[in-house]
């Protein structure tokens, strides 16, 4: 492997400069915290130094190197380990890496931090392949619930047990005494126990709400599925976490990502269809901000929330800018266009086939989501808009024209959380409009054996998790988990974006959308931060930047990028070991 080491100590102070200098030359830059980075630190002597690694950086003037040094929790140089050690000093700590991997700490581009971490705290569903094996968990839970307490939980998936979906007779004879609400995988379905649709006042009488469904028998009784909008008729009720709960699970949430090299979370919120947009603000003042002044967050946080409260965010980064901390960004606002695929309420051209007579659901009303979206756009907040079937693709990608016709050209970085579903042609609309593709390469895995089921065989190999086609069409595409729907790991995710080898499968599903190794690094790297308007302090080692990086297990680049498979071995944020912490 050629390392580039033709860097020498004068041109890295020239660099250092300058990058000390751009928030003066640029007010957009004015939001992040540039302090260690004026010229009277540029003679800082290392903290940490790691030598005879292989440190893939995700910044194309440099790509690789054997060597870093970090100073002040930022990047001081990176290059041949003789030119590194040149700023080792008295303390200095030297690791010898023995050539393993260093990559950039990862950013999952999207989670639903606190809500995962809550579900850490309730009944775990996820990854569970038989009926009898979740009504014991419930029976459990019950078993140890005060009567009229709530049993709550989720992350089940019906594809995984044969198909057939839960209802409430299924769990009344254990939970006579509790209501109980377990949500799908997706967020976008809900099961209850007949014990919740009497205090949610649900019966055969009760219409579905515009925007979502209340699932029914052949003979008109509700079954206990609610879909979409209509799970805030049991979700309005469910008493809130208190604050404590939710402070623990911004802690569990954070110690998990660590464990995965995650160093950076997009966090979408507790925001799905039927649930209050207060749910995002009171995390933000009541966990986020109070965990950020007391000093104890693990992992950087960019925020969004959920569009239709855009003018609070708005007065929020005028008054502050664009950050809190290092820790804590503000991203943008988040809105909804359709549902999902497993629920059978993302919107396409062409019905299901195990519906027949059903196209998805349309979340929002076009009109009010225009104007919202111009109102966001117009106060210079980026714009993020859920889609997931083909059709709530196309609509967005043209609600998207009408912003830029209407508000004018600008660096907006328009996003598309999920893209998961295109027509034709959709693919090279991202790359021409500049609009980015945020995708999630782990529910593959979960969609692979059932999508042809819901769109047929033909349909779902044209036009599902395009990567490649994406890319190829210069499209920006950024790498998330939807923690807590998929597991938040991001090797896991590489690895799919590779191979996309669903469990027990022989051969790769859609093989022509495999992308390589470094495509799939930089989704969750440098793309994910550009993604988020964070890429002046993060994304790749380069210097100035935050010294967050993840060493794996292997020493061998080539047998990575070949098998696509590693471990993390230590997490590092702001260059001092955050994973595992009992270790030197």
């Amino acid at each position: 492997m050629n390392f580039l080491t033709v860097l020498s100590a004068p041109i890295s102070l020239l660099v250092a400069i300058l990058i000390a200098s751009l928030h003066l030359l640029h007010p957009a830059l004015n939001f992040l915290p540039w302090k260690n980075l004026q010229p009277s630190s540029i003679q800082l002597k290392a903290d940490l130094i790691i030598i005879n690694g292989v440190i893939f950086t995700s910044d194309e003037s440099l790509p690789f190197a054997p060597s870093m040094a970090v100073a002040n929790g930022r990047v001081l140089r990176i290059g041949n380990n003789s030119f590194v050690q040149e700023v080792a000093g008295h303390g200095t700590q030297v690791l010898d890496l023995e050539g393993k991997v260093v990559l950039p700490g990862f950013i999952d581009s999207h989670v639903h931090f606190i809500a995962g971490g809550l579900q850490m705290m309730q009944v775990g569903l996820r990854g569970v392949n038989k009926k009898e094996e979740v009504i014991r968990r419930i029976k459990a839970a019950a078993e140890s619930a005060k009567p009229g307490s709530w049993i709550l939980g989720g992350g089940w998936n019906n594809d995984q047990w044969g198909g057939d979906l839960p209802a409430a007779y299924w769990i009344d004879d254990i939970t006579p005494n509790n209501p109980v609400w377990l949500s799908r995988m997706d967020g976008h379905m809900g099961w209850a126990n007949s014990v919740t649709l009497r205090l949610a006042g649900i019966t055969n009488s009760t219409e579905s709400p515009k925007g979502g469904t209340i699932v029914r028998s052949a003979d008109g009784e509700p079954t206990g599925l609610l879909v979409d909008s209509a799970m805030t008729l049991v979700v309005s009720r469910i008493p809130e976490r208190t604050i404590d709960d939710r402070r623990e699970a911004l802690q569990k949430a954070s110690n998990l990502a660590l464990t995965n090299g995650v160093t950076t979370v997009v966090d979408m919120g507790r925001y799905f269809p039927g649930v209050s947009a207060e749910l995002p603000w009171e995390d933000f003042t009541d966990v986020y901000q109070w965990t950020d002044a007391m000093s104890k967050m693990k992992v950087r946080v960019c925020l969004f929330f959920p569009m239709e409260t855009w003018p609070r965010l708005a007065d929020l980064v005028n008054k502050m800018g664009r950050a809190l901390s290092q820790w804590v960004y503000f991203g943008g606002v988040k809105a909804f266009s359709d549902g999902s695929l497993g629920s059978n309420s993302a919107l396409f051209y062409e019905p299901y086939e195990d519906e027949p007579d059903n196209y998805g659901l349309q979340l929002a009303e076009l009109d009010t989501l225009l104007n919202m979206t111009l109102e966001s756009d117009l106060s210079g907040l980026q714009i993020a808009i859920h889609a997931i079937g083909d059709k709530a693709n196309d609509l967005i990608l043209d609600l998207h024209s009408s912003v830029a016709s209407t508000n004018g050209i600008r660096d907006r970085r328009f996003r598309i959380e999920h893209a998961q579903h295109l027509a034709p042609g959709s693919p090279q609309r991202f790359g021409k409009e500049g609009v980015i593709a945020s995708v999630q390469p782990d529910h593959l895995l979960d969609d692979a054996d059932f999508v042809p089921k819901k769109l047929g065989k033909d349909r779902a190999e044209r036009e599902t998790y395009l990567f490649k086609s994406l890319l190829d069409s210069n499209a920006l595409v950024a790498l998330g988990s939807d923690w807590p729907v998929a597991d938040m790991n991001p090797l896991s995710g590489i690895n799919s974006a590779m191979k996309r080898k669903p469990p027990n499968w022989k051969d790769a599903w859609i093989p022509s959308e495999c992308i390589s190794l470094e495509e799939a690094i930089k989704g969750y790297t440098i793309s994910a931060a550009r993604a988020s308007f964070i890429d002046n302090a993060l994304g790749s080692l380069s210097i100035g930047k935050l010294a967050d990086f993840v060493i794996l297990s292997t020493d061998s680049w080539k047998d990575f990028a070949e098998t696509a498979s590693a471990s993390i071995e230590a997490t590092y944020v702001s260059g001092v070991k955050a994973y595992p912490r009992n270790s030197p």
